[in-house]
């Protein structure tokens, strides 16, 4: 496909746009996409994979609302990436055990299930030995744990070079290493400045995280999109050491089938710095050591850094631009991303139909801010 016969430019190849992609792709769109680096290369590759809308989206209703909704069409999206692309991606249900270490902890965590119960989730609350017999390695200052076990984990990176595969395969064309500098209205519908030319689609959706606010004219995107880094630490350890995602006050642990631990993650106001950092590594280490001390003697693996993209409100920017017409926001997922990845596939693709029916919109909708 020649670029400049694209009906959709995705711009950002990470687990948002490659998902957009390959939905766009698999219902007959021409679809172009540009990034400046390779598949996955930005926040993508430093997410832990949790996907617990009832840990993550707990602070606000429209969060949560949506994570429930993108984790009941987890599977059956990822069935058709993997199908498509021939790739397997690690996906499992292990729940979240979310640990008290003191009073207030195990109040608020069997309020919490309290609040499950009445919603019909289930849920389970441990006291201290109990969580232990479950995960060994906790810390015996653990007085008590809330499971979930509905909440599941995917593998990120893999999953986001599956989505890559799947779309190529349904007729998308990638372009890495293009680096767009600019968007403005043109005759024939957005003109995206690059390093490379100019391209134009009647369609151009923006899921650059970080990055947006920088690409779009003067007043176009509603609100900054500003970068927040996550570092995140890949331990070894013999498989089956850590059988939950485990969530503490300060670092939360991803276990992987292959005895792989993610621990995570950082949230530092630092700008558009990726670096990884001595203070970053020392104090989720520590942390580690905290929640978990049988995990001491596991082996470090590397230290990895991403940008998450915020937003004021923690809601992402998802629907079309009311100052550029045919440009469409998929950005400001900040923690969300992976999590948010079939939904958000699913919203843009109305949009870019034409259908704004969907009441999930009106929660995205990247109006909402009050500039536009």
């Amino acid at each position: 496909m020649s670029a400049r016969s694209a009906e959709v430019i995705v711009i950002g190849a990470g687990v948002v746009g490659a998902s957009v992609a390959f939905e766009l792709a698999s219902l007959g769109r021409r679809v172009l996409v540009a990034d400046m680096r390779h598949a996955g290369a930005g926040a993508s590759q430093a997410s832990a994979g949790i996907l617990a809308p009832w840990i993550e989206g707990h602070h606000s209703e429209g969060l949560r609302t949506l994570g429930l909704r993108s984790l009941a069409m987890y599977e059956e999206f990822l069935e058709r990436v993997t199908h498509r692309a021939g790739l397997a991606v690690e996906f499992r249900h292990p729940g979240t055990l979310e640990i008290a270490v003191g009073d207030a902890d195990i109040e608020r965590l069997t309020d919490s299930a309290t609040t499950l119960a009445d919603l019909g989730v289930a849920s389970e609350w441990l006291d201290g030995p109990r969580a232990r017999v479950i995960e060994p390695t906790l810390t015996s200052h653990a007085v008590g744990a809330l499971r979930i076990p509905s909440h599941a984990v995917v593998n990120v990176p893999a999953f986001t070079l599956a989505a890559v595969a799947a779309a190529r395969a349904a007729g998308a064309t990638f372009s890495e290493g293009l680096a767009v500098t600019g968007l403005e209205a043109g005759g024939d519908g957005v003109v995206v400045r690059s390093t490379q030319g100019d391209l134009t689609a009647p369609h151009v959706v923006l899921a650059t995280g970080s990055w947006s606010s920088a690409l779009t004219p003067d007043g176009a995107l509603p609100a900054p999109v500003p970068p927040v880094r996550g570092q995140l630490l890949h331990l070894q350890t013999p498989p089956g050491t850590l059988r939950h995602v485990v969530w503490g006050a300060h670092a939360y642990l991803v276990p992987w089938a292959d005895g792989t631990i993610y621990v995570g993650a950082t949230s530092e106001d630092v700008g558009f710095d990726e670096r990884t950092t001595v203070d970053g590594v020392a104090s989720l280490l520590a942390a580690t050591t905290a929640l978990t001390p049988g995990l001491s003697r596991a082996t470090f693996i590397e230290a990895r850094a991403g940008l998450r993209p915020g937003t004021d409100d923690t809601l992402p920017f998802i629907g079309p631009s009311a100052a550029l017409p045919g440009l469409v926001y998929a950005c400001g997922h900040f923690r969300n991303g992976a999590l948010l990845a079939p939904l958000t596939a699913a919203l843009v693709a109305k949009v870019v139909r034409g259908d704004l029916d969907d009441p999930a919109l009106s929660l995205v909708n990247p109006s909402r801010a009050g500039r536009l």
